[in-house]
């Protein structure tokens, strides 16, 4: 059910980018709140706020089990000469079959190298991994030697 939400949320950041819009929203979850900082931290969104589906909070507001059906998170896009920043985001693991790799064929992915059937990385591109230490860039994976299921893969 994981792979299922986040394959709709990539799907719909593509749909968002390619439709020119400054702001969209997700559901809120952890899962969700970790790629999307991830993203904000490679420079594929520019801001991630929490926020309920009428718009951003302008203040704090806790997330309990009165509220949690209408909470989401608020993304600020990104585009440079008028092209979108995100241009393409997908799953690398899907619902019927995921893909987990060890720290080897994480540092080929990396390096530029193709390991078992999943295409290396290209320049500006990155996945990111679930392992049992949290959410992680390859990078950031291969330099702390955690291996894990591959997610979602963004150019």
């Amino acid at each position: 059910m994981v792979l299922v939400n986040l394959a709709h949320i990539c799907s719909h950041l593509q749909n968002a980018s390619k439709a020119r819009l400054a702001t969209t929203s997700v559901v809120f979850t952890r899962l969700n709140l970790a790629i999307l900082l991830g993203l904000q931290d490679q420079g594929f969104i520019s801001s991630v706020t929490r926020g309920n589906n009428a718009g951003p909070d302008t203040k704090y507001i806790p997330t309990t089990q009165e509220n949690i059906a209408t909470r989401r998170l608020w993304l600020g896009l990104k585009y440079y000469d008028n092209e979108p920043v995100l241009s393409k985001m997908g799953l690398v693991s899907k619902p019927t079959k995921r893909v987990w790799m060890g720290v080897q064929g994480l540092n080929n992915l990396a390096k530029g190298k193709e390991h078992d059937y999943v295409k290396p990385l290209q320049p500006g591109e990155c996945m990111f991994l679930s392992s049992d230490k949290g959410l992680f860039e390859i990078r950031e994976a291969v330099e702390r030697q955690i291996g894990g299921q591959l997610l979602c893969r963004v150019r």
